[in-house]
């Protein structure tokens, strides 16, 4: 059986490990061996919190930066920080459907998300999780999860809407998305729920903080062509990833190299995209052109 990858690092440990990890290598012969017997955990065990693939303490971290002569005050308290935030985020309203969200690290991809300050999301074949009707949601979500039975369709339905505050807050992420027309093309079903997500995506469009683009057949093959991809930035120091999943598991790309080439991908593809203003007279016609009949004749 394949290996299934690490969870993804909350921001939080992501900037904590490379911080722990460099005061102990900046200290001559301080190996790794000796630090776990000093502070009496298992080496494994420090390892793994060197590279943001286990959460820690503050007791633990107390005791790595009295072992490593740390007495900074200001330097102590912003790493307590960073565990104080990451151990918070691992109690949020999420947690509720970890046993759900586990097969494909979904709650990994939350925690991010709603850390991110910016969100670049390039679909292939459905309209963005973050710009989604409820209806909707619940159409796509049966459709793809024909395992699951009602009561965890509707508790995945309820995790769609609950990601969504996060555009509603004081400060929400910048979301640029751009959709391949194929994901419109996929729309059918009860002409309301057509109609009431092409409307919700339209008054969405017109937000401030958030740009949709369409990416029509007429442009061809292009960069993005392998797939659906969501581009996540954070606030200084933190890198950006991308997230990128399949039907059976998730991956978070993190090398510059790899957040490189998909930002690449995506300026191609928005340069060659419909603009705004295009687009929203676009999705204008695809509401007449779903309506029934008779509805469209009155």
């Amino acid at each position: 059986m394949a290996k299934r990858p690490p969870a993804p690092q909350s921001v939080y440990r992501r900037q904590l490990a490379p911080k722990l990890k460099a005061l102990r290598e900046a200290i001559p012969g301080m190996t790794l061996a000796a630090v776990a017997e000093a502070v009496e955990i298992t080496q494994g065990s420090l390892s793994r919190i060197e590279t943001g693939q286990r959460g820690t303490t503050p007791v633990l971290v107390k005791a790595l930066l009295d072992h490593y002569g740390v007495t900074d005050p200001e330097v102590r308290e912003d790493l307590l920080d960073l565990v104080r935030a990451d151990n918070a985020q691992r109690n949020t309203w999420w947690r509720k459907y970890s046993a759900l969200m586990a097969p494909t690290q979904y709650s990994g991809y939350v925690a991010l998300e709603s850390s991110a300050t910016s969100l670049h999301s390039y679909e292939a074949q459905l309209i963005p999780g973050l710009l989604q009707t409820e209806d909707y949601a619940r159409a796509v979500i049966s459709a793809m999860r024909v395992d699951l039975d009602a009561r965890s369709i509707e508790d995945l339905v309820e995790v769609r809407m609950r990601r969504q505050e996060m555009l509603n807050s004081d400060e929400p992420p910048k979301l640029w998305a751009v959709i391949d027309e194929a994901a419109f093309r996929r729309l059918r079903g009860t002409p309301a729920i057509l109609e009431g997500q092409l409307r919700h995506l339209m008054e969405m469009s017109l937000r401030p903080n958030i740009v949709v683009q369409i990416a029509p057949f007429v442009i061809g093959l292009h960069p993005a062509s392998y797939g659906s991809f969501m581009r996540m930035g954070f606030p200084d120091p933190t890198p950006a990833v991308v997230w990128v999943e399949n039907l059976t598991k998730s991956v978070c790309l993190e090398t510059a190299e790899d957040v490189e080439t998909y930002d690449e991908a995506f300026d191609h593809l928005r340069a060659r995209a419909l603009g705004p203003p295009e687009t929203r007279a676009r999705i204008t016609e695809m509401i007449k052109e779903f309506r029934p009949s008779d509805q469209r004749k009155a």
